[in-house]
């Protein structure tokens, strides 16, 4: 997951090199009075999302099948855990019943 996060975050960062550039340069309009850093990372945001989507495709593939691994294996040790409660409340209600 982390590997995705930061492969998402290059993204964004290269859009918003490109985008700075394209602003700066004049091949995109600036943004209103003092909003031009806003306008900025707004439209590198909206370009590197279908990017990211696109090309991460695969990596995001693997984070979720890591996920759901961990979350099946907690289930496991939740069920194991409950199960070994259900055994020593047993007994103990045996042992009490006996007395």
């Amino acid at each position: 997951m982390l590997r995705y996060t930061l492969m998402r975050l290059g993204i964004f960062v290269a859009c918003l090199v490109v985008v700075w550039g394209a602003v700066y340069s004049g091949i995109a309009p600036r943004g209103l009075g003092n909003s031009n850093g806003l306008w900025v990372v707004m439209l590198a945001l909206l370009i590197s999302a279908p990017i990211s989507f696109v090309v991460l495709r695969g990596e995001r593939d693997r984070a979720s099948i890591q996920v759901a691994q961990r979350v099946d294996r907690m289930k496991a040790n939740l069920d194991a855990n409950r199960s070994q409660e259900d055994v020593a409340d047993d007994s103990a209600r045996a042992q009490g019943q006996a007395s």
